[in-house]
């Protein structure tokens, strides 16, 4: 069982949607804004949120801003506008998933129930892999460069201890998505958009990488610090 939070101003989406995931077996708590998000937040730990992106307030990617700025939270976000620019600015804030209006609560809950099992997995077991000066404890889940400790989401930290522990191999953006996020289909574009946002964070140069580095016509690979 998770503690979810649902998000959404629309009260017949919450009501379909907390009626879902109780059945399932979730503890679920649902409120109608941004604001009232970050409170619930908070005051009470929750292992994922469902998050509408439109909301009165602060709306849906300033709030998965905020919430995977302090925490490990996985967040999936609702919303009717489903062009690819949209899905990156939502995976650029920290959002895990994506799911476009309307949607099956069925297929909600089954990409609710894949998150939290790749969460599970990747908690064991711990290693503190090296390379150079990285280091990326998973036992803490922490990653730090030049002992600094890097600002990662969830998922950059999965796609960073990943690729870490298998240098020098190329991983399609396919592969990725099934390795690091658990989902046998999906928008390759969220990997795109996560190793850009690596890259911001552990290369001297993002622009021309030298660590994560691009594997034309495949994919990425991690390439090993020389020491």
């Amino acid at each position: 069982m998770a503690r979810v939070l649902v998000v959404d101003d629309d009260t017949t989406v919450r009501e379909v949607v907390v009626s879902y995931l109780c059945r399932a077996g979730h503890e679920v708590v649902d409120v109608g804004d941004g604001e009232a998000a970050l409170v619930a937040a908070s005051e009470a730990g929750f292992d994922l949120v469902v998050l509408d992106l439109m909301l009165p307030g602060i709306d849906g990617l300033e709030v998965c801003r905020q919430l995977t700025r302090s925490s490990d939270v996985l967040v999936i976000m609702l919303s009717a506008l489903g062009s690819e620019t949209d899905r990156v600015v939502g995976l650029e804030r920290g959002a895990d998933d994506y799911v476009t209006k309307p949607f099956s609560p069925r297929e909600l809950v089954l990409r609710v129930e894949g998150l939290l099992r790749r969460a599970a997995e990747r908690a064991t077991p711990a290693a503190r892999l090296l390379d150079g000066d990285l280091v990326v404890d998973t036992g803490r889940h922490e990653a730090t460069l030049g002992g600094q400790v890097l600002a990662l989401t969830g998922r950059e930290f999965d796609l960073l201890a990943f690729l870490v522990a298998r240098p020098g191999a190329a991983f399609s953006r396919d592969e990725l998505l099934q390795h690091v996020w658990g989902w046998s289909f999906g928008d390759q574009s969220t990997v795109t958009v996560h190793v850009r946002r690596l890259r911001e964070k552990v290369e001297t140069d993002p622009a021309q990488p030298v660590r994560l580095v691009t594997v034309w016509g495949v994919g990425y690979r991690w390439e090993p610090a020389h020491e």
